[in-house]
């Protein structure tokens, strides 16, 4: 199914609300002036709500799916609907903002 690729400025959160950001980027590419980020970029986590509980949180996820036909040095391209996985909870991760200009699928 298509959707908008993910890019640097785009809104990544933990399910309980850490905000996450990608470790590295595709600079080769941009959108709405920023770099995209493929498949094999990990994201760090912070502020997860469940640091305060003492257990597991959110530190850190793995995409686990990308875009099918898009790629960027023969890597798949994340899209809106992309999903990855908290490696130390299990959870996913909540694409909620990224940029409304370029598609993929």
């Amino acid at each position: 199914m298509p959707g908008y690729l993910v890019h640097l400025g785009a809104t990544v959160t933990c399910l309980h609300s850490g905000m996450a950001q990608p470790i590295a980027v595709n600079p080769r590419v941009k959108v709405s002036g920023q770099p995209i980020v493929t498949q094999t970029s990990p994201y760090v986590i912070a502020g997860c709500s469940l640091i305060s509980s003492g257990g597991p949180f959110c530190a850190n996820a793995q995409w686990v799916s990308a875009a099918a036909r898009v790629k960027s040095n023969g890597i798949p391209v994340l899209l809106q609907d992309s999903q990855a996985v908290c490696q130390t909870t299990g959870t996913g991760v909540l694409i909620q903002m990224t940029q409304i200009r370029v598609k993929g699928m």
